[in-house]
């Protein structure tokens, strides 16, 4: 039955709107709608997300949402460009942010409350 919907993301944050401020002005994304307690955000292809005031916090130990991008390279200078400081681990291994995956490539950076995103290039279509 669940496999029939889409899915979509939710980020805590005990601050909505000084984490809109990053999820707007950093990263461009415009609100499709704003909630008393929440934003949801459009991405590609239907996709959606949301950034909700939660008294959790985010320990940033696993990626939280991921964006598929068909040049990760790329994207991550745009990135850079903004601002965004990318993680830097040892297994995986990055090399200028980028570690080599199973399935692809991918890179990861941290919002103000902790949350891992990360951007993946797979090797094949996914």
């Amino acid at each position: 039955m669940l496999s029939d919907y889409r899915v979509h993301t939710t980020l805590p944050t005990q601050d909505v709107d000084a984490l809109r401020r990053f999820y707007e002005g950093v990263l461009r994304f415009e609100p499709a709608s704003v909630l008393p307690a929440a934003v949801v955000y459009r991405a590609g292809e239907g996709s959606v997300f949301a950034i909700s005031r939660s008294g959790g916090r985010s320990n940033g130990s696993h990626t939280q949402m991921a964006f598929s991008v068909p040049d990760i390279e790329a994207a991550v200078e745009e990135l850079r460009g903004r601002g965004i400081a990318f993680e830097a681990y040892e297994e995986p291994r990055t090399v200028n942010a980028v570690a080599r995956m199973p399935a692809g490539r991918a890179a990861w950076f941290k919002d103000p409350d902790g949350n891992l995103i990360g951007l993946v290039q797979f090797d094949e279509p996914a």
